[in-house]
């Protein structure tokens, strides 16, 4: 039989919807289960026409049904899913960045599910601001006069510029126009907010005569931009918080500072990179300040703007607030974290973000040999050990910051490592690990209680023929 007739005849003999339909006995939406009928004809049809040599034309139509069925559970299932992460990243952007921690849930969840006082001020019987939750905190832990909560941090800048320096100049120095995630520059979100841009200094050296020689009627304030998620280093010059104060002051202009990710801990400490605080630039002077919930904070995903009462009540007047407020669950997680924040210690063990970038070398290794000793018994398709590797912040968050940490090897005896890095990213729940050199390494870092257990029975499912193997 020619290769054309024996096409036509695999794709006449496709299976029609309605009898593929029929075929699904579990109960469930008819609509998403005809939705998944369509698709696995569909697939099979593309098969045929690319000219795939393992059809069978007798058992099309139990295929056609096992493909639907697959369909139709994924289609039921949650898109948004948690995973193990096992990349040595802390705040990794791609897979949820900070996590919250346990101890806030119960809290979280109790307001979720019942009305709540959020815009209700219970002493005063009347309406009250939302804000009011984490306003006092905020104030408490910054040392600010006044604060406010947007849903993030680009939020954040497009709001303070367009409230204090719309169709007005804004100063900001050449070296610090950063691009964050998603390509979204400073210049792009300052075009937005109306703001004009006036750039000083050249990228890697801006003195306090520029910002002096760019003043003039037309400027609405001086702005500064937190490097932080990369790092220019040699001949380099910067002018620092207090100095542009001064000059600020003198001229009766505010200075606004973006940190980026943002920090209320002190990580020398722990001994990592200095890292700006929010605390530390209100001090020195700044009258304004914004940064991210969701990074080295460790909360919520969010834009929180300190500072001045007076320049952060005209801020939260602007109509804009409305478009980029923040809804109910993420001021209650928000307001958990910042209240663990009130002792440093409890903050450092309890959110997760903080703690897996304080961990001892002694945890990491311990912990490392721990798993690798788990796969070397359970799983004898297997080899196992382990090896120094380097955990990133992440976030855009000190990326100079190299991380001494400890991961697992797994070079599988079956197959190739990059069939068991797809099996364990394809596993429920998901793991994302690195394929080097042959072997899957698991940076222990980031993982959580449990997570070592359920590698070991992923790993040991590969190797029994329940996941692909070559």
């Amino acid at each position: 039989m020619n290769y054309t007739k024996k096409k036509k005849e695999l794709l006449r003999g496709l299976p029609k919807v309605d009898e593929l339909l029929s075929s699904m006995k579990q109960d469930g939406p008819k609509s998403v289960k005809l939705r998944a009928c369509r698709q696995a004809i569909e697939e099979l049809r593309q098969s045929i026409m690319e000219g795939s040599d393992n059809i069978d034309p007798a058992s099309m139509g139990k295929s056609a049904a096992e493909a639907a069925l697959v369909i139709y559970n994924r289609l039921m299932g949650y898109s948004l899913v948690p995973v193990i992460n096992g990349t040595g990243v802390v705040i990794h952007t791609n897979l949820g960045r900070s996590l919250l921690p346990p101890s806030i849930l119960d809290h979280m969840a109790r307001t979720a599910v019942s009305y709540s006082n959020l815009e209700y001020d219970l002493e005063a019987g009347k309406r009250g601001s939302r804000y009011s939750h984490v306003e006092e905190l905020l104030c408490e832990l910054t040392g600010a006069e006044s604060a406010l909560v947007v849903n993030n941090n680009a939020a954040a800048v497009l709001i303070v510029l367009e409230t204090l320096a719309r169709g007005r100049e804004a100063v900001v120095s050449r070296g610090e126009l950063v691009e964050i995630g998603g390509s979204f520059r400073i210049p792009d979100v300052m075009a937005r907010s109306g703001a004009r841009l006036k750039e000083v200094g050249a990228t890697n050296r801006t003195h306090l005569k520029d910002y002096q020689g760019a003043i003039g009627p037309e400027t609405a304030l001086l702005m500064k931009v937190h490097q932080s998620n990369f790092q220019v280093v040699g001949f380099t010059k910067a002018v620092s918080i207090r100095e542009l104060s001064q000059l600020a002051r003198s001229h009766g202009i505010p200075l606004y500072e973006d940190l980026g990710s943002g920090n209320l801990m002190d990580f020398s400490r722990y001994g990592l990179l200095d890292e700006p605080m929010v605390q530390d630039s209100l001090a020195q002077g700044a009258d304004v300040v914004s940064f991210s919930g969701d990074k080295l904070l460790g909360g919520p995903q969010a834009g929180i703007i300190v500072g001045k009462k007076e320049l952060v009540d005209r801020i939260k007047r602007n109509p804009l607030n409305r478009a980029v407020r923040i809804d109910k669950l993420t001021l209650s997680a928000l307001e958990g974290i910042l209240r663990l924040y009130r002792d440093p210690d409890v903050a450092a063990r309890e959110i997760p973000t903080l703690r897996m970038l304080t961990l001892s070398h002694d945890q990491l290794r311990r912990r490392a040999q721990a798993l690798a000793r788990g796969l070397r018994n359970s799983c004898p398709q297997v080899e196992a050990g382990t090896e120094p590797a380097i955990s990133r912040v992440g976030g855009g968050a000190l990326p100079l910051q190299e991380l001494k940490s400890r991961a697992v090897w797994i070079r599988p005896l079956k197959g190739s490592s990059g069939t068991l890095e797809a099996h364990l990213r394809l596993y429920d729940p998901p793991i994302i690990t690195r394929a080097e050199e042959g072997k899957i390494l698991v940076d222990v870092r980031t993982l959580r209680p449990g997570d070592d257990k359920i590698i070991v029975e992923a790993v040991s499912a590969y190797g029994n023929g329940q996941g692909p193997v070559e």
